[in-house]
C-alpha cells in the first residue's frame, strides 16, 4: 500500500508544520479543557465545553497526550511523522464514528456531540493528509520509487521475448 505513497515530496515541510498546528490545537484543547473541568468527575457528562467543543477530564487528558504525541512527531520529522499522521488520523476518524454511534447512551464516556464528532473527522482528515505527503527516503529509494511509479508496464511481447511473432 506504501509503495503508491509520494517519497520526499517537496512540500511535505508545509505538511509536517500543518500536523503541528493540528496537534497544538489538540493540545491547546486538552489543557483548557482540564481547567474548564477540574473538579467534575472524570466522565462527567455535564455541559462543560473548552474551545467550542463538549469537554471532559478523561477527554482533556487523552488531548493532551495525543496532541503532545502529534507535535513531538511533527518536530522529529522523517518517517516518524509519516507514521503518526497516518495512524493518529484514521484513529481520529474511527473514534469520532465510534463516539457518534454511542452518543446517546451511557458508553459516551468522553462526553461527546455531533461538532465534536465533526471536529475529530477534520483532524482526522488533516491528520491523514499530512501522513500522506511526509514519507521520507534515501536519494536510491526515491529514484527506485520514481522508476516503480512512471516506467510503463511491460507489453506481452516483451515479457515473453517473442518479438511480435
Amino acid at each position: 500500500m506504501f509503495v503508491h505513497l509520494p517519497v520526499n515530496h517537496p512540500l511535505r515541510g508545509l505538511y509536517r508544520f500543518l500536523g503541528c498546528v493540528t496537534g497544538l490545537y489538540v493540545l491547546a484543547f486538552g489543557c483548557y479543557g482540564l481547567v474548564i473541568s477540574w473538579g467534575h468527575p472524570v466522565f462527567a457528562r455535564a455541559a462543560l465545553t473548552a474551545l467550542g467543543l463538549h469537554t471532559n477530564p478523561a477527554f482533556a487528558v487523552l488531548s493532551i497526550a495525543v496532541g503532545l504525541v502529534v507535535v513531538a512527531a511533527a518536530l522529529i520529522g522523517r518517517n516518524v511523522a509519516f507514521y503518526v499522521f497516518l495512524v493518529g488520523g484514521m484513529v481520529f476518524l474511527v473514534s469520532g464514528m465510534a463516539m457518534l454511534a454511542v452518543m446517546q447512551t451511557g458508553l459516551n464516556l468522553l462526553n461527546f456531540n455531533v461538532t465534536t464528532c465533526v471536529v475529530s473527522f477534520v483532524i482526522g482528515l488533516v491528520l491523514s493528509t499530512c501522513g500522506l505527503y511526509t514519507q521520507t527516503a534515501s536519494r536510491e529509494q526515491e529514484e527506485a520509487a520514481h522508476r516503480r511509479r512512471y516506467t510503463p508496464p511491460a507489453t506481452a511481447t516483451q515479457r515473453t521475448g517473442t518479438g511480435g511473432r
